[in-house]
């Protein structure tokens, strides 16, 4: 189950750290390290604790600030990090919240 959320998720982020024309192995790498540790926990809360519109924007907002100081850290460009860290995860977030309209959408019809 969490896997149907993380693999897409890590492979959406490379693709838009590429897009922004990132191209340095240890940043896209670093990545997929920080996805593990984000993605998977906010995860499990939100299926087993509480999931709840609100509670999914904060932790959505709570990863964005942890993968952005992340990206600092390889980056050293604090507005670069947190760009890279806002696109990613709104590109992820979003196309997550298509693809279960659409499956909602052709469950109903």
């Amino acid at each position: 189950m969490l896997s149907l959320a993380l693999v897409p998720t890590i492979l959406i982020e490379l693709v838009v750290l590429v897009l922004l024309r990132e191209h340095r192995k240890l940043v896209l790498g670093s990545s997929v390290v920080i996805n593990l540790f984000t993605n998977i926990p906010l995860n499990l809360y939100v299926i087993y604790i509480d999931n709840c519109m609100m509670t999914i924007i904060i932790g959505e907002l709570l990863v964005v600030l942890v993968e952005a100081l992340w990206y600092y850290l390889f980056l050293r460009v604090l507005s670069r990090a947190f760009i890279y860290s806002f696109l990613c995860n709104a590109v992820s977030f979003l196309t997550g919240l298509l693809v279960q309209l659409l499956i909602a959408y052709f469950q109903y019809y």
